[in-house]
């Protein structure tokens, strides 16, 4: 019985220690990508005329990761192996699935991030005929972002020093609420690389961005991404693969 009563104070001591250190935490920045509708007039600005500054729809973004792709020395020889082009098959085809208008359709550079956004594009031609927007981008090119937390393997700083302000430019570029002039939603695809998108989930969340690597995206994997037009955000899944076959799951 003093055994059962113990395990319950500590419960409550826990809790309230619990409870204590979330209170001392930072609380949402709804202004987070510097788009309220304040922040687009000057001090004294009427609210009648503020409020015509409101975004009104949601942003749906859908990150994808590449395919597999052979590992060589240099980026044009980095090509999808065929595995990878049948993964890439597999996310364009889920994403018709869906039955979703994309209006815009934005694409690494790299040659594996090239190749799938390609592979994509065929499963989803409505984007092409309807004349909607296909932006190819180095800001989305692999890199180290920032220093992870935990450190799992050694890189040296030279890499986040110099991967880590394009990456953050590429968030702060792709990431925000919609425009207040936008009147319809947005379905928007971004084909890129496992550490941009992990370090695009923590960034959008407001959790700490060192913890990028506590995360792991398979080959061809959909990561969904909603911002609201008051700048809430919500991640509706990270890495799903459901659409892969058990045989055609790889993370390299």
């Amino acid at each position: 019985m003093k055994r059962a009563t113990i395990v319950c104070t500590a419960s409550i001591l826990g809790a309230t220690f619990f409870t204590a250190q979330c209170r001392e935490r930072p609380t949402w920045n709804s202004n987070w990508d510097h788009r309220e509708a304040s922040s687009f007039c000057k001090p004294g600005t009427p609210d009648e005329v503020v409020a015509t500054k409101q975004s009104k729809v949601r942003r749906k973004l859908f990150l994808i990761r590449h395919g597999q792709y052979v590992h060589e020395p240099t980026d044009e020889k980095r090509v999808l192996t065929e595995l990878g082009r049948k993964q890439a098959e597999c996310t364009g085809n889920r994403l018709a699935e869906l039955g979703v208008k994309y209006s815009d359709v934005i694409i690494s550079t790299m040659t594996r991030a090239r190749e799938t956004g390609d592979i994509i594009l065929e499963q989803i031609p409505h984007v092409l005929e309807e004349g909607h927007t296909i932006t190819r981008t180095d800001i989305l090119v692999e890199g180290s972002p920032i220093e992870a937390i935990p450190r799992i393997r050694f890189k040296p700083d030279q890499y986040e020093f110099e991967d880590g302000p394009r990456i953050e430019a590429a968030f702060r570029r792709f990431f925000h609420r919609a425009h207040f002039e936008q009147t319809t939603p947005s379905h928007e695809v971004i084909v890129c690389h496992a550490n941009v998108i992990r370090y695009f989930v923590c960034r959008a969340t407001q959790n700490p961005p060192e913890g990028w690597l506590r995360m792991s995206l398979a080959n061809g994997s959909i990561t969904e991404v909603v911002i609201e037009p008051n700048g809430q955000v919500y991640v509706m899944g990270v890495g799903d693969k459901g659409h892969l076959p058990a045989d055609m799951i790889t993370f390299n």
